[in-house]
C-alpha cells in the first residue's frame, strides 16, 4: 500500500512545492506538516488535548529520553505511548542520535554502537542500531528513525565520510531488525555540506524501498544559504513519490523557504521553547513580551489570530504574567505560537493547492523579519501599529 499520496505540485523558483497525505496507524496526516516536539511524552506546558484542539495530528517524541526514563518496557506495559500520554494521533520517534552525540566526551562510538553516560544519573549505557529500533517498537511509534552517527556539518570531508559509511552500515542493521514489523522506518540522509557525500547517502538509501526519508545534519550552524543549497540537491535526488522530513528546523521563514523546496515534514523545539522565553510569533516577526512597551497594551498579540490566547487575553496581561513568572504566561505563549505555526502550514497547503504558493511565499518573507535586535524592534513597532 502506498503510504504517501501527492495531491498537488507547484513549481517555484526554488523547487517543487507539494501537498500530500501521509497514512499512519493513527490517522492520515496532511502535508506539509509541522510536528510539535513532545521530547519526554509531553509538549511542554500543554495537555495533549490542547495540542489536538489546535489541529495537530502528529507529534515527535525522543527515544533517547524515553529509553532513559521511564524506560520503553514501562511504556509498553501501559499499552504503548499513545495510551501512556493519552494522545490519539500519530507519533514519530527520533532515535536520539543527535542527543547522544551531543554528549561529546560522555559518548564513545564503536562499530557495534554507542556507549555513553546517562545525563540523568551518570549510569553507563550502551545503544546499538538494533536496541534503538526495539525501543521505538516498544513505544509503539508510527514512524521510526534509525540510529545515525551525527557529527558537525563543518567537519572535514574524511570525518563526514567515515560517519556516513558507519551510518549506512547501521541502517542496514536497523532495516533488518525492523523488517516486517509495525511502523514506518525512514532513512536519514547525511553528508554535511559536501555534494558528493549527500549524493552517496541518497543513492544508498534510495536503493531500499523505504516509506520516507529524513534529511539530517542541517540547522546545526551552517548559513541559510548553505542549508538551502544542500536541500536543493537532496530534494531533487530523493524519490519524488516519498515524503521528505527535514529534521530540527522550526523558524517560520524556514518553513516557507523549505516547503517551496519540496520539504513535507518538520519538527523543532523552537516554537515552544521561545514561547516559554516570551517570544511570540507574528506575521512581522517575533515580539518580546518582556519589553515594557507592552505593559499597558490592551489588544491581543494579533487581531487576525483566532487562537485561544488572542481571543481572550491582551498583550498587557501576558506581559504581566511573564513579569510575575506565572505558569499561565508560558502556556498562553505556547498556545499562540503553536497555533501560528499550524495556521502557517494550513496557509501553505492552501496556496500550493491554489497554485499561488510563490506569491504567498514572497509576501510572507517580505513581511516576516527573522530575529536579531534590529529586526525585533522593527517587528515590535509594526505589530503595535497593526493592533
Amino acid at each position: 500500500m502506498n503510504q504517501f499520496i501527492i495531491k498537488s505540485e507547484v513549481e517555484t523558483p526554488w523547487g517543487i512545492a507539494r501537498t500530500g497525505c501521509l497514512s499512519t496507524q493513527h490517522g492520515d496526516i496532511q502535508t506539509p506538516v509541522f510536528m510539535p516536539v513532545a521530547t519526554q511524552g509531553t509538549v511542554k506546558s500543554m495537555s495533549p488535548q490542547e495540542v489536538w484542539d489546535i489541529g495537530y495530528r502528529m507529534i515527535l517524541v525522543n527515544a533517547y529520553h524515553l529509553y532513559l526514563r521511564p524506560g520503553p518496557s514501562l511504556v509498553s506495559e501501559s499499552g504503548g505511548l499513545h495510551t501512556f500520554m493519552s494522545w490519539p494521533g500519530a507519533v514519530l520517534s527520533d532515535s536520539g542520535g543527535f542527543q547522544i552525540f551531543s554528549l561529546n566526551d560522555l559518548a564513545k562510538v564503536t562499530e557495534e554502537g554507542v556507549s555513553f553516560k546517562s545525563h540523568i544519573d551518570g549510569s553507563a549505557q550502551f545503544l546499538t542500531p538494533e536496541t534503538v529500533i526495539e525501543t521505538q517498537l516498544e513505544l509503539g511509534s508510527d514512524i521510526l528513525m534509525p540510529l545515525d552517527h551525527c557529527i558537525t556539518s563543518n567537519a572535514s570531508h574524511s570525518e563526514l565520510l567515515e560517519a556516513l559509511e558507519r551510518t549506512n552500515r547501521w541502517f542496514e542493521r536497523s532495516l533488518k531488525q525492523h523488517r516486517g514489523r509495525k511502523g514506518q522506518l525512514f532513512g536519514i540522509v547525511q553528508g554535511g555540506l559536501f555534494e558528493d557525500l549527500r549524493t552517496k547517502s541518497v543513492e544508498f538509501l534510495a536503493a531500499s524501498d523505504l516509506p520516507g526519508f529524513a534529511i539530517g545534519g542541517l540547522g546545526v550552524g551552517e548559513s541559510k544559504a548553505q542549508m538551502h543549497e544542500a536541500l536543493d540537491l537532496v530534494t531533487k535526488q530523493l524519490p519524488q513519490e516519498k515524503p521528505r522530513y527535514l529534521m530540527g528546523i522550526g523558524s517560520p521563514e524556514d518553513f516557507v523557504n523549505c516547503v517551496c523546496r519540496g520539504v513535507d515534514m518538520f519538527d523543532c523545539v523552537l516554537p515552544t521553547r521561545v514561547a516559554r522565553n516570551g517570544a511570540l510569533f507574528t506575521r512581522f516577526g517575533r515580539v518580546d513580551i518582556h519589553q515594557s512597551q507592552y505593559k499597558n497594551h490592551w489588544n491581543p498579540i494579533s487581531n487576525t489570530c483566532l487562537c485561544y490566547t488572542c481571543s481572550n487575553f491582551s498583550l498587557g496581561y501576558i506581559h504581566h504574567l511573564f513579569k510575575s513568572r506565572e505558569i499561565l504566561g508560558l502556556r498562553l505563549a505556547t498556545i499562540h505560537n503553536l497555533h501560528f505555526i499550524h495556521q502557517l502550514m494550513d496557509d501553505l497547503r492552501l496556496a500550493i493547492d491554489n497554485g499561488n504558493v510563490e506569491e504567498f511565499a514572497m509576501e510572507f518573507l517580505a513581511a516576516y523579519k527573522p530575529t536579531n535586535e534590529e529586526m525585533r524592534l522593527q517587528a515590535k513597532d509594526r505589530i503595535l501599529r497593526d493592533n
